[in-house]
């Protein structure tokens, strides 16, 4: 039991079994209260929607969510400001994130689904962020696409929840120095053609960690955005070189994306995977760290 865990409250659902993706029918179950803990604990679903451009946010969610579904907002719960050494969405401070939490709803042993309507590349932002800390989280596979009643329209605005800050474990997070050791196998989610250094649409400089492998996320799933099996992701991993056991480091961009590749990972059976949060925009921003370009490590 962790030190944050009452002895009255559940255990976290993810030492319990729960998987970080799940589908409606086991969304269903949870909700209907025969979770994999067999305990009783509050569902809450919250929806991620983002779009760099803006396009897709809370008045996306307004046009029509999963019943009872909050809205939480990326970039300014999920991440702190951009800052010069940090990249473009730092992990926000434990207090502050604990707090967009409790808005949402969240106490200590509410078990989170978080989904999106895409490929839930912007879910799972959250649903990893929840998992490093033991919060008893999983993403729906498919989203909004995948569900299959009725949606709502209203403004969902929960009674505040009661979950408490807890700092980011080290254990989930690696910093560029680590990044930068050789120690672990670093991967990079991002776009072929961004690894390469072809195209930069964001970053001071193109291309990729030098002895970075390229997995992009997006592989991840099938052409619907649902999840591939847990034995087709792992022949996938295990064949680019990803040892079970082995120290393994993710980055993207800005630490968002990254996130569906550690819960690929995870979902196929590697565990102890990190972050890092900084990703490459933290990465190109500093003069100091060489960048590879081209299709090798």
């Amino acid at each position: 039991m962790s030190a944050h865990t009452s002895p009255d409250a559940p255990e976290p659902a993810r030492t319990a079994g729960l998987p970080p993706v799940i589908d409606v029918a086991e969304l269903r179950d949870l909700q209907g209260g025969t979770a994999q803990t067999g305990k009783e604990s509050t569902v809450r679903l919250l929806d991620v929607r983002w779009a760099l451009d803006g396009s897709k946010g809370h008045h996306t969610y307004l046009t029509g969510h999963l019943p009872e579904a909050v809205y939480i907002d990326l970039p300014t719960a999920l991440a702190a400001p951009a800052q010069v050494g940090r990249g473009r969405h730092p992990l926000p401070d434990p207090e502050d994130f604990a707090g967009a939490l409790r808005s949402a709803g969240v106490d200590e042993s509410t078990i989170v689904v978080a989904y999106d309507d895409a490929d839930g590349s912007q879910a799972s932002r959250l649903v990893w962020m929840l998992r490093s800390l033991d919060q008893p989280a999983a993403l729906l596979d498919g989203g909004l696409d995948a569900w299959d009643g009725e949606l709502a329209t209203d403004d969902v605005r929960p009674e505040p929840g009661s979950v408490p800050a807890r700092p980011w474990p080290e254990t989930a997070i690696a910093t560029i120095d680590e990044v930068a050791s050789g120690s672990a196998l670093v991967i990079d989610a991002r776009a072929p053609e961004r690894y390469r250094g072809e195209v930069e649409p964001m970053d001071p400089r193109a291309g990729h960690v030098p002895g970075a492998i390229n997995l992009p996320f997006s592989q991840n799933t099938d052409e619907h955005g649902r999840f591939l099996p847990p034995q087709q992701l792992r022949e996938s991993f295990a064949a680019a070189g990803v040892e079970p056991g082995g120290e393994v480091i993710v980055y993207c961009g800005s630490g968002v994306t990254a996130t569906h590749d550690i819960l690929a990972l995870e979902r196929a059976g590697y565990e102890g995977v990190r972050l890092f949060p900084g990703s490459w925009s933290q990465w190109s921003a500093d003069d100091t760290r060489e960048v590879a370009t081209g299709p090798n490590p």
